[in-house]
């Protein structure tokens, strides 16, 4: 007899973390490799987790809703080999730079670098989350103090509840006294926030639904997006009536003949990359003081969900894409997404993303950046409206389809000078579109 060693898998570039969902399988049940063990979340996607042999499982590790690091060994499977075989660990595992992680750590954090590239990363050997670490960061917790909470976690592990409950009662303790280390709250910041506050505090006729595990996700993320980085929006608008008049024109013999759908999306991503090319500083990432410019051009889209919550799917090397393929990336990956069919790499390694705001009517939008992207490109709904167009025999109003563009960038490195010149350069791309172009 033989144990392996399932440990939890690589995801993604940036994921060092899962949580666990489900487990399919129970100790001495058969299971046959390539066979779904258990499903887990990351802050990307759910994925399920196939078993890297067949036998009986042996151990089961972990438990439903514990958060298990990369790497980490989740259960051991019982095969009919007469040898112990371990399943290796990914060799993506090893602690990286900090690009995803460094840029959700407020500047008030203490010693964010060492706290959260290594899987004990507490002076007492305790492992602490992102979430956790970015949690103590903008609430004003020191490490030392951050080792004082009990956890209710995995082998002591502090959880997001754990840290949160912790915050309500100090929050309505003010007269306890302060350890000498803890970096002092601002008065402002020792108000209650929503999500902390009693449920006595709602009144009247009201109904409370509890956030589902990706709007929770979201709501962190975007949290976490303002509080890195500086964002600046600019707009402006273009006269697409050529684009439009083109794609009503070919859009039935380009689906009979291609076998998929040809959307405005396809079109403002081919804008969007030559413009990239031009602009190379609005397709890198911050780590530190270093700036890292991107030479792969890959291309998020922000999809919208039927419950009502929103994935990035990303395109990658749109630059090397036709039309036409990234018409079918841009369907392919859309209908994935909302029949909850997207692997863990198809929304990892995004650049630049770009949304589509004027799906549900907006006229236009403040996309809020995806980091560790530096800028979020918004594109709002065509509306006929009635324009002065400039000839050379004179001016003149004309009805036109008119759309307005919104860019939200990082200050830190995207100034206003840059994300203007780029946006307007996005514009005059489908401004200037060619109507007697072939696909």
């Amino acid at each position: 007899m033989a144990i392996v060693d399932l440990v939890m898998p690589k995801m993604g570039e940036s994921i060092m973390e899962a949580t666990i969902l489900k487990w399919h399988k129970q100790p001495g049940d058969t299971i046959r490799q390539d066979e779904t063990l258990l499903e887990i979340a990351t802050d990307k996607v759910d994925s399920e987790v196939p078993s890297t042999t067949s036998g009986v499982v042996e151990e089961i590790l972990y438990k439903v809703n514990d958060v298990v690091p990369v790497g980490k060994t989740i259960a051991k499977i019982r095969t009919s080999s007469e040898e112990r075989v371990t399943t290796p660990p990914p060799q993506t595992q090893e602690p990286r730079r900090q690009e995803s992680v460094s840029v959700a750590q407020p500047a008030t954090a203490t010693k964010p670098a060492p706290v959260v590239q290594s899987a004990t990363n507490g002076s007492g050997g305790r492992f602490y989350s992102p979430l956790v670490l970015n949690i103590a960061a903008s609430e004003g917790i020191s490490l030392s103090e951050l080792e004082s909470i009990p956890g209710t976690g995995n082998e002591g592990r502090v959880t997001k509840k754990d840290i949160l409950q912790y915050l309500s009662r100090r929050k309505s303790s003010p007269q306890r006294e302060r350890r000498e280390d803890v970096m002092v709250v601002p008065l402002e910041r020792v108000e209650p926030e929503p999500e902390t506050r009693a449920m006595s505090a709602y009144t009247g006729n009201v109904e409370v639904i509890e956030m589902d595990r990706m709007r929770k996700l979201i709501a962190e993320h975007m949290v976490r997006s303002k509080h890195t980085s500086p964002h600046v929006t600019s707009f402006t608008e273009a006269d697409v009536s050529n684009m439009v008049m083109w794609r009503e024109k070919v859009k039935k013999e380009f689906e009979k003949r291609e076998g998929t759908r040809i959307t405005f999306t396809p079109l403002f991503i081919e804008a969007i990359v030559r413009c990239i090319k031009r602009f190379p500083l609005v397709n890198c990432s911050i780590d530190g003081d270093k700036i890292i410019i991107k030479k792969d051009i890959n291309i998020g889209m922000a999809t919208a969900l039927p419950n009502g919550n929103l994935i990035v799917p990303v395109i990658r090397n749109a630059d090397q894409l036709n039309l036409v393929g990234l018409s079918k990336q841009v369907n392919t990956l859309a209908d994935n997404a909302r029949n909850g069919r997207l692997r863990p790499e198809d929304t990892q390694g995004g650049t630049f993303t770009v949304t589509n705001v004027g799906t549900f009517g907006s006229l236009m939008g403040t996309p809020i950046i995806n980091q560790p992207q530096v800028a979020i490109l918004a594109v709002g709904a065509i509306k006929k409206r009635p324009v002065v167009v400039e000839t050379p025999h004179g001016d003149s109003i004309a009805i036109r389809h008119m759309m307005y563009l919104s860019m939200s960038y990082d200050h830190r490195i995207v100034d206003g000078s840059l994300g203007a010149t780029f946006l307007s350069a996005v514009a005059r791309e489908l401004e200037h579109f060619d109507a007697e172009r072939q696909y």
